[in-house]
Formats: structure tokens, sequence, C-alpha cells
């Protein structure tokens, strides 16, 4: 009887591993290069005994413990500063990549009625679900071998066999935890963009929790699965515990998803939708409000999220400012500047929360060609309702996303902030160092509607663009990246408030070209076929 449950799962690996074929080479080249390639570039950037001081100073902050994880006691090589400043982040990104891998091949497929259609074959009850989880084990395998064996060949100073290994197993582990957690919620939730949402939400408390216990608390810490990674302690200690911890959370979860999928009906779940009104209000029978109801769920999750986020990052400003005042090093290099350590900290947390608060915003107007995918535009336009006002709904819906999540981003940090330190942050320029990336957001909203209107089915590239963005703002400078590089990023032509002055021809010349993109996707829009 078993076996009858996965007949046919070597034929379904295949078919997904054909659909996603080029997301998972994409994903799987860019990890790879940016990894290799900033580990190159570490023994120029930390080539003596000060500047690797000076590392360690930084890194030991409380800011920089909330943001990256918990310091190592021995920074005697670069494999050890390589390990402690890369490994967080790229293990989000990991976990990043198996979220939308599994959210797509399990709860997304069903939702568009391809489980339905495979079913209808002699397929067994588990074998789509035991595909997806074959191609996320593949995947993640992938992920640790080739950039462990990536490392291990550089022959840098610090990464021995037994690191390099780790630090790739240590990705991998983390990437099927978010994997079985996402399968896990693919049976509780009803849609695609509950099982979704509750996945980026998991992984958001987990780097909250994370953050949180790092500081204050080792055992709160040890709750989250990016507290385990942090403690691996890559290249001085390589600890392996929390990669087995990891491994059985993964099996854990898959075996759960594996049930709850055996005994759930097709296109339901354990978590129903809230049954919805009789009648639809005024708001709701206009194309902007129906935009806004589809993704309202999705929108506060991630304003709450957010919102969440920037408050932590300000709860611990006091502890930046009480770190550094006794820190006579720092304190002689601040006085080399005109510029607090802490006003440069908030110039690089705000370029971040902005990258992030993009998430939510690009995946707002990408909603119009999820919808004509599913051939559900054809709802709009059965009726008398023009091309232009459809789009235009979804991208001023993405416009105001924009502004509320970037006033979060300034409220939880002032609010916060405000409390802790005793130089309170002054509002209009926290504030104003968020808002001023807006211009930058509307270029990514302005590419989006670019390719739904000239190239729908590169739609998906966008997200290529956010990603660069992180690169070069988080990167660049590691990575030594050429300036006609650097300014191929929207981000990086912001003003940086407050430790520049507002420049209003650059923000004047970012919302001109956001402009010209929207208005091309507008007019490729109207006159290119609708699917289906």
């Amino acid at each position: 009887m078993s076996q009858k449950l996965f007949t046919g799962t070597g034929y379904l690996t295949k078919l997904m591993v054909r659909q996603n074929r080029l997301k998972l080479l994409l994903w799987l080249v860019g990890l790879i290069a940016v990894t290799l390639a900033t580990a190159v570039a570490y023994p120029d950037i930390y080539p003596d005994e000060q500047s690797r001081a000076a590392f360690v100073l930084t890194m030991e902050n409380p800011a920089m413990i909330a943001m990256l994880g918990v310091g190592y006691e021995d920074y005697a090589t670069i494999g050890s500063l390589f390990a402690h400043e890369m490994l967080l982040f790229t293990t989000i990104a990991v976990a990043i990549m198996n979220i939308l891998l599994v959210g797509r091949s399990t709860r997304a497929d069903e939702e568009d009625g391809r489980v339905e259609l495979i079913r209808s074959l002699p397929v067994g009850r588990l074998a789509y679900l035991n595909g997806a989880a074959i191609v996320a084990v593949v995947t993640n395998v992938l992920v640790a071998v080739l950039i462990g064996t990536g490392i291990l060949l550089l022959d840098i100073d610090g990464m021995a066999v037994q690191g390099a290994y780790l630090y790739g197993a240590t990705l991998g582990a983390t990437g099927l935890v978010f994997a079985g957690f996402t399968a896990l919620f693919a049976q509780l939730a009803e849609t695609s963009r509950g099982s979704t949402m509750l996945s980026f939400g998991t992984l958001i408390a987990a780097y909250l929790v994370r953050a949180s216990g790092d500081v204050s608390s080792e055992a709160l810490s040890l709750v989250s699965p990016l507290g385990w990674t942090v403690r691996t302690e890559v290249f001085v200690e390589n600890h392996w515990w929390p990669v087995y911890v990891m491994l059985a959370v993964a099996v854990v979860l898959g075996l759960v998803a594996f049930y709850l999928n055996a005994i759930r009906d097709l296109e339901s779940g354990f978590i129903p939708e809230r049954a919805g009104k009789r009648s639809a209000s005024v708001f709701l029978q206009t194309t902007m409000g129906l935009a806004f109801r589809l993704q309202r769920t999705n929108l506060i999750a991630w304003a709450i999220g957010i919102f969440l986020l920037s408050a932590s990052f300000g709860a611990i400003l006091g502890d930046l400012e009480v770190y550094f005042s006794d820190n006579e090093f720092v304190q002689a290099f601040l006085a080399e500047g005109d510029n607090s350590m802490m006003e440069q900290f908030i110039v690089l947390l705000m370029a971040i929360m902005a990258l992030i608060s993009t998430v939510p915003v690009v995946m707002t107007v990408l909603k119009l060609k999820s919808e004509e995918n599913k051939h559900l535009t054809e709802n709009y336009y059965s009726r008398a309702v023009s091309r232009s006002r459809v789009l235009g709904s979804y991208v001023c819906l993405s416009m105001i996303a924009s502004f509320v999540m970037q006033a979060l981003v300034a409220t939880g940090l002032w609010s916060v902030g405000v409390m802790v330190v005793d130089d309170a942050l002054a509002f209009d320029t926290t504030f104003a160092s968020a808002l001023v990336y807006l211009p930058a957001m509307w270029i990514l909203i302005g590419l989006a509607v670019f390719f739904i209107g000239i190239a729908p089915k590169a739609a998906s590239f966008t997200w290529l663009y956010v990603i660069f963005g992180f690169v070069v703002i988080y990167l660049g400078d590691i990575l030594e990246f050429p300036e006609w590089l650097n300014n191929l990023s929207a981000f990086h032509h912001t003003p940086q408030i407050p430790t520049e002055d507002m420049d209003f021809m650059r923000v004047l010349i970012l919302v001109g070209i956001a402009i010209v993109l929207t208005v091309i996707g507008f007019v490729g829009y109207n006159r290119r076929d609708i699917q289906g």
C-alpha cells in the first residue's frame, strides 16, 4: 500500500526539475558565485592585524551582533572573518530559495489545478509532494557540496576541509528546515498565498528571535533555526551538532507534511479561509479594492514583520552608544569624521530595510501577472474595464505599499530608538533617511510593469534586480565592484541621509526613470495579447 502512495515519483521529479531548471540554475550560480567571489576578496580587505582588529571591534558591538549573529572568540584567520560576516545572510538567501521552490511545487501547483490533472493519471497520492521533496533535497545537497568544494579549492587562510564543508552543510541543512516548514504550511493553508505568507513569516520570526537572543539570551536564540546556524562557529571550532539538529527537524517537518497530505482533501487546508461577506463593499467593487483584498493579508503580514524588525534594531541603538562610549580606539576613529557610529549604522540599516520593503512592493504589482497566468484577469475584462485601469490599480497599490513600508521602518526605528538613546533620534531625519529610498523602489515597480507589458514571461527577472541591489549595498565594497557596475543599482544612487545631504537632482532622475519604465509597460500591456 505504501508503495502505491509514491507511484510515479520518478516521472514527477523529472517534470519538476524541467519546470524549474532555469530558476534552479540561476539560484545555484548566484549563490555559488557571490559566495566564492566574496571569499576571494577577503584576504585583500583584511591583509594585516590592524584591519582585523578593527573588524573585531566592529563585530562585537550589539548592533552587529543583532544583525549578523554572535561573534567568535578567535579571528586569527580569514576564514573566521568571512564566516561571521557572510554565513547568516547567505543562509537567509538559501531559505528564501527553498520557500519559493517548495511553495511553487506544492500548494501553488495544487491551486492552479496541476496536481488534480496529475492525479487523474496512475500516480500515488503522495507522489507529487515526494517529487517536490526530492528536488528540494537534491538542490540543497548541491548547494552544500558545490559551495563547500569551491571554498576548499580557493585555498584561503583558515578555510580547511572540515570548515569548508561545514559551511556548505550549514547552508543546505538550514535550507531543508525551511523547505520542511513550507511543505507543512502547504498542507495547513488553503491557498498558495497563505502558505507563502506563513513560510516567510516563520523566516522573519526566526531572524527576530535569533537577533534578540544573541543580544540578550542565548537560550532564546537557540529556539530559532538561524540561532543554530550561527553557532556552528565555522572555520574556528567547527561544531557539527547544529547541522544534525536541523536535519532532524527537517525530517520531522517532512514526515508531518506527508501525513497531513495523505489525510486531507485536494485543494483544501486544515486552516480554512475565513468566510467572506454576503455583499461586497463599494470599495471592493472597484479594481483597486479587489486588488487590495486579494493581497490584504500578505501586505499586513509584511507590514508587521518590517515594523518589528526595524523596532528590534531601534532597541539596540542604546547598546551601540554605550558600547562605543568607553572605546578609545573607536572614539579616535570617529573623531576624524563628522558622522557618529549610530548615523553610519542607520545608513546601512536603511538601505537593507529598503531592499526588504521592496519585496512586498514588487510582489504586489507582479500579482497581476500571476492572476493572468491563472486566467483570472478574464473576470476583469468580461466587463467594461480598461487595461490601463486594471494595471493602474496594481501600480497605485504597490506605490502606496512602498510608502507604508518605509514609514513603518522609520516609525519602528525612531519610536523605540528614542527611548533608549540619550541623544534622541531626530524624527524628521529618521523619516527622511527612510523615505528617500522611495524613488529607487519605484524604479523596481516600473521595471516590473515594463516586463508585464513588454515581456511577461520574463517578469520574474525583476527579482534578479532586487538581489543585485542587495549585493551592491552589502558586498559592493568588499568585492570592489567597478563604479559602472554599482551605478546599475538604483539604490546606489540614493542619497545616504543623514551622512549625506539631500540631492534633489539625483532623486528626480530616479523618479524620471521610474516614470519612463512604467509608461512603456502601460503601452505594451495595452497592445499585447492577454494570456488565455
